[in-house]
């Protein structure tokens, strides 16, 4: 995916977020976050739009921590959601491609980092807002999904922060089970990724080398989702107990 790939992403889950969110209610819970409430949703991710923002807009080389939750509830703090959500497609769109700032993960450029970084943001949190206000899901694109779990594996969990980690080495195979683009030589894209585990953070590499200790397997948009801890994991093979490390241990950590 190109950075104009995720600009469009993010333009359009952030509009399907407010409109969920409105439909739903503020007050309304958010069962894929247990303890927050469409409030909390809006002012979480309303935020880290913010803070995405004033990187690009204003060209921060250094890490800054994001603003203050605004004190916004109902019309007013969705109008603030939806008021961060444009500046930041905004923004992102019209910075110059070789803009430099403090970026939140390795990427060819700060500006695609930022892209797709809100791109998925966004998407997740999306779909916290419409479990929220119930009924069916809006389809996620499987190019997306796989570029999310790229960048959970590959980006966030290359991370010394990452928590995911064993007293012994172990290995986690993540496989996508959905079929993709073949190439003219035949062959299918490489929707598989090998999580090797140990105490130190994890170490992904797109591929199949070797045997697992646990796989995680099912289509694109279901491990995406179950990966991100919003849904059940398709399928689980192995040893189920580094699915559970998975649930309990991979939630992101920023500071």
């Amino acid at each position: 995916m190109e950075t104009a790939d995720f600009i469009n992403t993010l333009d359009r889950e952030g509009r399907l977020l407010a409109a969920a969110a409105a439909e739903a209610g503020t007050d309304a819970k958010v069962p894929t976050c247990p303890d927050w409430q469409v409030s909390d949703l809006l002012r979480h991710t309303g935020m880290v739009h913010r803070w995405a923002t004033a990187f690009v807009a204003e060209a921060r080389t250094s890490y800054q921590p994001g603003e203050e939750l605004p004190d916004l509830d109902d019309d007013d703090l969705l109008s603030w959601y939806r008021e961060a959500h444009r500046r930041l497609v905004d923004t992102l769109t019209t910075a110059p491609p070789d803009v430099q700032c403090w970026q939140v993960l390795p990427a060819p450029s700060p500006l695609l980092c930022w892209a797709r970084r809100q791109a998925h943001e966004t998407t997740v949190h999306r779909v916290d807002a419409e479990a929220a206000r119930g009924g069916s899901l809006t389809e996620i694109a499987r190019d997306v999904a796989l570029d999310g779990i790229d960048e959970l594996l590959r980006g966030f969990h290359a991370r010394r922060k990452s928590a995911v980690r064993t007293e012994e080495p172990r290995v986690l195979r993540v496989r996508v089970t959905d079929g993709g683009e073949v190439d003219d030589a035949g062959d299918a894209d490489d929707a598989v990724w090998t999580v090797r585990l140990s105490a130190e953070p994890p170490v992904t590499e797109r591929n199949d080398a070797g045997s697992a200790d646990c796989e995680l397997s099912g289509p694109a948009v279901r491990l995406y989702l179950s990966l991100w801890n919003r849904l059940p994991f398709p399928e689980v093979v192995g040893d189920g107990a580094l699915a559970d490390l998975w649930r309990e241990k991979s939630g992101i950590v920023w500071s």
